[in-house]
């Protein structure tokens, strides 16, 4: 017969290895490739030493003359605090009653509670990934006809609970997300939230500034990233060019080569928006050229140029393409995904005055990269072809 102690000996016992596998490998492209460490980890902080240069003790000279003098390797001391992560599901205690007596029905299931936290997951950590770790999902103008207007939609989807701010930082509300007008960049809430007019913005809910460091962090051109000046250290800053035209293979090699020259970074990952994608196609189209695809960890499917994964991800900004070397990522953590327990051991909890359980995964983590400078990021601009988009400032 099952029972809420079955329930909890097979979230603990046979579910949590298979949903850790496939939250670290499934959920992304990216993040499967990314290294997860437990290194560098002090208490509620990563603090890691990263080099850059060479070492400068080197030298020619004399049969009988001085040796060069010794010059250690430079070092930047990196500092960040750990992210907090987390992922619910919900069972009722209606439902854990009506499968008591086939098991079948209880696999069920938790299984298909498990499979919606692997999809908002994929959603969110996907999200993260290429954010700039405040959460911020958009801007959003105020309620006409039921829907409110939004910057960008890419980064919302039904269900999505909202939280909304002022461009000046009080938050107004929060709210679930219950339909998204992509084509008219529109959102419709479940109830709009009093005071939403058109200088707010949208935040995951509670996340605000909480974040992973995702790739909109590394490749900002200004202020500090990881507790290091960039101002004060320009090795801080990625290999950013604006505006760069047309999309083809010379504009894409040319930023690969200056990277192995200037930072002896070798790329072997390449990222982009759905725009640079289709112009990608489009360009090897126009010369009758085939176009390899080939097959991730995880099971991810892609375009390949000259051997290196050429990977669509929705949240890329229109026109971006990212050029890494995904060795000199660390996802560095506490803990693996482990689930949240009471003090005699309990995963499942009741859910106070209503009649479900909830088990909590958590993780605590943040993404740093060790050569920031070894990276590449572009935004083309409109050309005369379809599939090339303008876009207000580029980098590459």
């Amino acid at each position: 017969m099952v029972t809420l102690s079955n329930a909890e000996n097979a979230l603990k016992s046979v579910y949590l290895g298979a949903v850790t596998e496939l939250l670290n490998t499934k959920t992304n492209p990216l993040l499967a490739k990314i290294e997860q460490t437990s290194s560098d980890v002090w208490g509620k902080e990563i603090r890691k030493a990263a080099s850059y240069g060479i070492n400068g003790g080197v030298g020619a000279g004399d049969e009988d003359g001085s040796l060069p003098a010794a010059k250690s390797t430079n070092y930047l001391q990196f500092v960040t605090t750990l992210k907090n992560l987390y992922g619910q599901i919900e069972i009722s205690d209606k439902a854990i009653r009506a499968s008591a007596d086939g098991r079948g029905a209880f696999t069920d299931l938790l299984n298909n509670e498990l499979q919606g936290l692997l999809d908002a997951s994929k959603f969110n950590l996907g999200r993260m990934l290429y954010g700039d770790g405040t959460g911020l999902l958009s801007s959003v103008g105020a309620e006409t006809d039921g829907m409110c207007p939004v910057g960008s939609p890419q980064n919302l989807i039904e269900g999505l609970v909202v939280d909304v701010y002022t461009k000046s930082g009080v938050k107004t509300g929060t709210a679930t997300v219950a339909y998204v007008d992509r084509d008219g960049k529109k959102i419709k809430f479940d109830a709009t939230p009093a005071g939403t007019t058109t200088d707010c913005v949208l935040y995951v809910q509670g996340s605000k500034d909480k974040e992973i460091t995702g790739l909109g962090a590394i490749f900002k051109g200004d202020g500090s990233l990881y507790g290091v000046s960039r101002s004060a250290h320009p090795c801080m800053k990625p290999y950013m060019k604006d505006n760069v035209g047309a999309l083809d293979e010379i504009i894409m090699q040319e930023a690969i080569d200056r990277l192995e020259m200037t930072a002896g970074s070798t790329v072997d990952f390449i990222a982009v928006s759905a725009s640079v994608k289709y112009a990608y196609q489009e360009y090897m189209a126009q010369y009758k050229r085939n176009i390899d695809v080939m097959e991730l960890a995880g099971g991810f499917k892609t375009l390949s140029y000259n051997g290196i994964p050429l990977v669509y991800d929705r949240f890329i900004e229109d026109g971006v393409m990212y050029l890494l070397n995904t060795k000199a990522f660390k996802l560095h953590q506490l803990c693996d995904w482990q689930y949240l327990e009471t003090e005699n051991g309990k995963i499942l909890r009741q859910t106070q005055g209503k009649p479900t359980y909830t088990a909590t995964l958590v993780k605590y983590c943040d993404l740093v990269c060790d050569r920031p400078y070894g990276r590449a990021k572009s935004l083309t601009k409109k050309g005369q072809k379809k599939g090339y988009f303008p876009h207000k400032k580029g980098i590459f």
